[in-house]
């Protein structure tokens, strides 16, 4: 994939699935831009010293005036890959009001005020940008007891859809892909029985971001992409 010197911005970089698609696009020749909560999260992150990557802590994804303060510093924006969220499990009689805005604001603004700061960096000039919906936002059923978890990712696949073909015209292309279980240490620690041979490893699942992400990508937009593995 062409991407060498391009700028792209990759949130939740410091974690399993970030990482990955920090590695395979350091690999690829870009050029990271990182954005920590917290200034220990940088610290703790593998490719902190790569002349690739350019750190930036704390930022806080759900504070709209945070987030375009980090993009505005980012030079001829490429692409933006909204991988920060987070998930919580419980039954809906135990999900209150601030659990589920807890989950929205992870997900959802996250996920929107970087999107929208991303086609104002982008402008005319054409772009990529890649969310990370969830089985469960497309397969809603499967979202039982975890609720707030599955509506919040539900909405980010409708507003990537929406936005699609909202900036076609400026040349940006917007897509999603919703992940299973992947295979990760902490996935691993919560379900020691499963069959871990079944979950989508996270290189994988990288893969498929960095081409919706790509030049190379020239056609496919509003998609949310299902990267399940066997699972």
């Amino acid at each position: 994939m062409d991407v060498r010197d391009r700028h792209i911005v990759v949130t939740g970089g410091a974690g399993a699935l970030g990482s990955a698609v920090v590695n395979a696009l350091l690999e690829a020749g870009a050029v990271c831009h990182v954005p920590c909560r917290t200034p220990e999260e940088a610290q703790r992150f593998k490719y902190r010293d790569h002349a690739g990557v350019k750190l930036s802590a704390p930022v806080d994804l759900a504070d709209e005036a945070a987030v375009d303060r980090f993009y505005a510093g980012i030079p001829r924006l490429w692409a933006s890959l909204h991988i920060a969220g987070g998930f919580a499990a419980a039954p809906i009689e135990q999900t209150g009001k601030a659990d589920l805005l807890r989950q929205v604001e992870t997900n959802l603004v996250s996920a929107y005020l970087c999107s929208r700061a991303a086609v104002r960096a982008m402008g005319q000039n054409g772009g990529r940008i890649v969310n990370v919906a969830a089985s469960r936002a497309v397969e809603w059923r499967t979202g039982a007891g975890m609720t707030a978890y599955t509506a919040s990712k539900a909405a980010v696949a409708a507003m990537t859809v929406a936005l699609a073909e909202e900036v076609v015209g400026k040349g940006i292309l917007v897509n999603a892909v919703a992940p299973s279980i992947m295979d990760t240490p902490a996935n691993r620690a919560a379900m020691p029985k499963a069959d871990y041979a079944k979950w989508p490893k996270v290189e994988e699942v990288a893969a498929t971001i960095l081409f919706l992400a790509s030049p190379e990508n020239q056609v496919t937009r509003g998609a949310i992409v299902p990267v399940y593995g066997r699972s």
